[in-house]
């Protein structure tokens, strides 16, 4: 007996005009699996997460959360299916007019309509799961370090016990130290709700910490796909070039010259 996927994405396209952004992407993720899709700027990685979450609609493909069809899904329907997800924006993304607290319990008070108090006991203790007393809970998001306003998002994301959490670039404008702190804090959460994870990233030290699996995307489709541990070895022309940084190889990048 197969397992239906947490996530199936099947022969998606996606173009705004005439530039296409995603050109066939095929992606599976199992139940309770953490994959991490590895890509340069402008290779399709926000697009890919934007049609999963619905924000954006592809114009051909399939996309299904627990087996269900997603696009063209009606707005009841949706709803129910978006609490099951739990995301974690790339620039922390917290509202300055709100408390800490209050930007955790966001999906709590706003989404599942409960009770203040209730909700900031819940804010509290998930503070608490990323290394942040009640005291951060009580201060603004300016008052906090980036490290710190990356951690309170973390909160945010898994506050509502989500079945599924993305993550876009989790470690972006982070110091090494501090970018690390987040994967094992990401590894811990997800481990401990007992989630599914799609991430997107640049940063492969991040991607090697938080993935079972890694995908990588160029031009718009996965090319290659497999464990953290064959990676170095898979033999991938694009993905060697990739994970080691270098300029030369199949992976031109368009340089305007004068």
């Amino acid at each position: 007996m197969t397992t239906t996927p947490k996530i199936s994405m099947k022969d998606v396209h996606k173009s705004f005009g005439p530039k296409t952004v995603l050109d066939g992407l095929n992606l599976e993720v199992g139940a309770g699996e953490s994959v991490v899709v590895i890509g340069g700027s402008g290779t399709g990685k926000s697009v890919m997460l934007k049609c999963v979450l619905g924000l954006l609609r592809p114009e051909k493909g399939t996309i299904q959360v627990d087996g269900e069809d997603t696009i063209g899904m009606g707005s009841r329907d949706r709803e129910r299916v978006l609490h099951k997800f739990g995301m974690l924006f790339q620039g922390a993304a917290l509202f300055d007019s709100l408390r800490v607290w209050e930007n955790v319990a966001f999906g709590l008070t706003a989404g599942m309509k409960m009770a203040r108090s209730e909700a900031k006991d819940i804010a509290i203790q998930k503070l608490a799961q990323v290394g942040l007393g009640p005291e951060v809970g009580e201060l603004g998001p300016s008052e906090l370090s980036g490290g710190m306003q990356k951690r309170v998002a973390l909160a945010r994301a898994i506050a509502t016990d989500p079945e599924i959490i993305f993550f876009d670039e989790p470690t972006t404008g982070l110091d090494p130290i501090m970018g690390d702190v987040i994967n094992e804090l990401i590894v811990k959460c997800v481990k401990e709700l007992g989630a599914t994870a799609l991430s997107i990233t640049h940063d492969m030290a991040s991607a090697r910490k938080i993935a079972d699996r890694i995908a990588m995307i160029y031009r718009g489709r996965i090319i290659w796909a497999g464990g953290v541990d064959e990676i170095d070895t898979c033999g991938n022309p694009y993905v060697e070039q990739f994970i080691h940084g270098r300029a030369e190889g199949p992976i031109q990048m368009e340089i305007l010259k004068r």
